[in-house]
This record gives structure tokens, sequence and C-alpha cells, in this order.
């Protein structure tokens, strides 16, 4: 959980005694830029706004010059989201020649071509022949077992006729064999075959309700918004100068739905649209598999003073591996962190994901180079979502929640020896609901399962001596999970499990 935003020192300046306190600072790195790929998690792109291309503006142009009778103008502009403003200019680089200029102005940079995307395309394209062919294999086998639909992949346009040649069958063969049998064979329910022999039910006209406006009223309303003199007026303000002048036709929610019949009631504000982000995927099913690290503010001793959190929590165990508070929020300082801290649980290559949110000193270059030369994977949050960063946010909400915490330090060893106090007690002695009630420092050292066994010893001892007192049967202990994650699909069948 990252609660701000702090610029971060010049390279190599101190930023405050007693601030770090890990172990060696990481040796120093090149100045040259070096080149990082781009993170499919990380939003880089900015939003983009609406634009039209020469034809585009071109077909505007003919249809508006098109228009004989009153209104249709004013439709036009309200169907394609565009003012008269848009016209007049157009209509005016038209009549210099200049049409070329309708096209919209590309000031992008051009990308640079990947080697990497060739290769993945190529790789992409041998895949999709492998399951092509698998594919075919098993409608080949399906149309053997059914022998009713006779071809493949049809559009949906054939989806009624494949129904109707399902059900021929199921008559056919329920002479022989019964109804039951025939349905089951072919994969038809007996109701869908029991539906299909009743004649189809008309349909339902809808009774016009008493207080509805008029084909005539409903046309003088609509002609009043496409006249010119609203064309590029909101519904709001149509409506209110209307009442002004002493004219009343409709409500306001009326006037929207008259327009949106056609389709004439669209944003037409150039606004600039955000990118969708894809949302990470993660699960652990063994401790030092998924970290999960975030920086939150400590009140420090006066007004609008803060010392900042750094920890790192493993969301398997809840363990936390790694914390250190600091006078500020920095890059380099991050990344030290991150480095002795990896170094201590001795992480290899390939084996550990980091998850975090969207701050800067979580995207800065300098934690994504040494992430990429201690060979860990890096997943970003989405941004603007609540639960970003679930097992940090609840980690850190433990901490601010929990019993003696001060409304402010004094100085950077309170803090210090507060967070010392805290992370001992979370780690050794805090039962944590999420992991079968079992300390965060048992199940992080594979000895979850020995405790397990003698809390069940323990209960059975227990239902030996008094078994009457136990009506549903023999008590078990809390089961701790076999597998946590974040952001899990709906198909995998795992669930965010995040208790304090």
């Amino acid at each position: 959980m990252r609660t701000s935003n702090s610029k971060t020192g010049k390279k190599g300046d101190l930023i405050g005694v007693g601030e770090w306190t890990g172990g060696p600072s990481l040796p120093t790195r090149s100045t040259s830029p070096i080149s990082i790929p781009a993170d499919p998690e990380v939003c880089s792109d900015r939003p983009r706004r609406r634009k039209f291309s020469a034809d585009q503006k071109q077909m505007i142009l003919e249809a508006v010059d098109a228009c004989s009778e009153p209104g249709q103008i004013s439709a036009i502009l309200r169907r394609e989201r565009i003012y008269t403003s848009h016209i007049a200019g157009w209509r005016r680089q038209r009549d210099i020649g200049a049409i070329s200029a309708l096209g919209p102005k590309e000031h992008e940079r051009k990308p640079r071509p990947d080697p990497s995307i060739a290769a993945r395309v190529k790789q992409l394209e041998h895949e999709k022949l492998s399951l092509d062919e698998r594919l075919s294999k098993a409608e080949f086998l399906i149309d053997l077992q059914k022998e009713v639909f006779a071809r493949s992949r049809a559009s949906n346009s054939q989806s009624g006729q494949r129904i109707r040649k399902s059900i021929d069958a199921i008559a056919a063969l329920g002479a022989a064999v019964g109804l039951g049998r025939a349905c089951a064979a072919l994969g038809v329910p007996r109701a869908s075959y029991y539906r299909s022999l009743q004649p189809p039910r008309a349909p339902c006209k809808r009774r016009s309700p008493p207080r509805t406006l008029s084909d005539a009223e409903r046309q003088a309303v609509i002609d009043i918004l496409h006249s010119d003199r609203f064309a590029d007026k909101p519904l709001r303000e149509i409506c209110a100068t209307l009442l002004d002048e002493g004219t009343f036709l409709c409500s306001l929610s009326t006037m929207y739905r008259l327009l949106r019949a056609p389709d004439d009631s669209r944003e037409r504000r150039n606004r600039p649209r955000h990118p969708a982000c894809r949302k990470p995927e993660l699960v652990a099913t063994g401790p030092n598999q998924v970290w999960s690290w975030g920086i939150t503010k400590l009140c420090g001793p006066t007004e609008g003073a803060h010392f900042y959190l750094y920890v790192i929590i493993d969301i398997f165990s809840r363990y936390a591996v790694g914390w250190m508070v600091a006078t500020c929020e920095s890059a380099d300082q991050a990344a030290r962190f991150i480095d002795d801290t990896c170094k201590q649980q001795s992480i290899s290559r390939e084996q550990l994901t980091l998850h975090t949110d969207m701050g800067s000193s979580t995207k800065s270059k300098a934690v994504g180079l040494l992430l990429g030369d201690l060979g860990v994977a890096k997943k970003h949050s989405r941004p603007y979502v609540s639960d970003a960063n679930p097992y940090s946010t609840s980690h850190f909400k433990t901490l601010k929640y929990r019993p003696g915490f001060p409304a402010s330090f004094g100085s950077l060893e309170d803090a210090r020896s507060f967070c010392g106090t805290f992370f001992g007690w979370y780690n050794t002695e805090h039962r944590h609901t999420g992991i079968g009630l079992m300390t965060p420092s048992t199940v992080h050292h594979n000895q979850a399962e020995a405790q397990t066994t003698k809390r069940r010893r323990v209960l059975e001892a227990a239902y030996r001596t008094h078994p009457e007192r136990f009506v549903r049967g023999a008590p078990v202990p809390p089961v701790v999970p076999d597998s946590v994650s974040i952001n899990a699909s709906k198909a995998s069948g795992r669930e965010n499990v995040y208790a304090r």
C-alpha cells in the first residue's frame, strides 16, 4: 500500500542518518541508457482522443451538404457526436483545396521493431496449426458419435437447422429405443424436444400507457431538438430555455428517450479514454513463491512530517520477510531493500514473483533493473482499484489497528523500535485466521503440518474423554490452505484469502 508520492533525492545523496538497516549497498551501475522491456501490466499508453480520417470527414460533409429538410443537419451532428464548429472548419479546409489536411495529425514516434515479436508470432502460428489439427480430429469423432451434425464449425445461421435435424432424429429413434435414450444419445434435453412439438406462441403486444405522448407530439419534440437553434446545446439547456420561454413539451428524461431511439443521444465531447489494463493472476502453493510489498506512512513528531515503512510479505505464509523505516520514499532505497531481502531468503533465479501497486518507487527504473538482474518477475496491480495490493493493505491495517499503536512517532529511532517489537510479535505470536490460526513463522518454515497433527491429537483426546460435548462429531483443527492467490480467475476455483 502506498499513501503518497514523494520526490526522491539525487543519486548518491544521503537521505538521512540511520535510514538504512540492510546490508551493503548495490554496486554502482553505468549511467548509459539501458532499454527495459515494456511491462504489459503497467499502463504506459496515454489516453487517446477520438480522431476522424480524411475520408470520414469528407463523407460527413457530403451528408451535411445533401440535407434539405430542417433538422437533418442537427440529427447528423448528434449521431456523429460533433458540433457545427467541426463542420465549419472542415468546410474551410475543403474550400482552400487542402482536403489532405482533414486527416488527423500523428505526433507519435514510430515504434522500434522488436525482434522477439517475429519469433513469438512464428511460435503462435505453429501452436495454432497444432490446435487446428486436434480440433479437426475432435470434430470428426463427434460427427461419428452423433451422426446428425453433418457439418462441423457451422455458422449461427445453420444452428437452427442442426437443432431441427436433431429433433427429427429423436423422433425417428424414439420409436425404436425410447425418447429418453434418444435424447441422451444426441445430447438434447427431453424438455427441449417436447417444447419443439408445441406451436409457437404469438408475441404479446404491449399496451401503450395512457400518459404517453402521441406520434404528433413526439415528432414536434424531435423537430425542436433537431432545429438549428439547439444544434449545439445539451438537452438540459434546451429544456431550461424552453421553460424560460413559457413552453413545456415533455420531461428531460422523455427527451433523452426520444433521441435514444434513433441513436442521436451520444457523447459528443472529445474526452480521452484510458486504455484497458490486464489483471495480474498470481497463485502461490508454498513459501517464497509470491511476495507482496508496499510502502505506508507513519506520522512524525510535527504536522506534515512522516516516516516511511517498507514491508515485504510472503502471501502464502503471511510472513514479513523484510521491513525498513526511512525518512523518505526513494527508488534507490527500495532497490537496496529488495536486494538484501532476497539475499537473506536465498532466492534463486526464476523462483519468485514480486507483486506491488503502481507507485513511483515500485515502477522505478532502479527497481526494474534490480529485479531483472535477480531473475525476479514483477507484477503490478491495476490502477484505480480498491483491492490493488490486498495482502499489503491488510497487513498495514493490522499494524495501525494494533493496540498501542501511537498517533505519532517522536523520532526515527522511536518508529524503528515500535516496528521491531510489532514484527517480532506478528511473525512468531500472531495466530493468523487466513492460515488456519497458525503463526506466519510456522507456515513459512514448513512446520504447519506437524503443528496441525499436534492439534488433532489434542482434539481427539478431548473427544474420547467427553464425546457428548461434541454434538457435531469429532472436532478437527483449522486447515492451512493449499494455495493462495491474487485475482485468481473463477475457472481455477481459488479465492483471495487475506484476512488479518
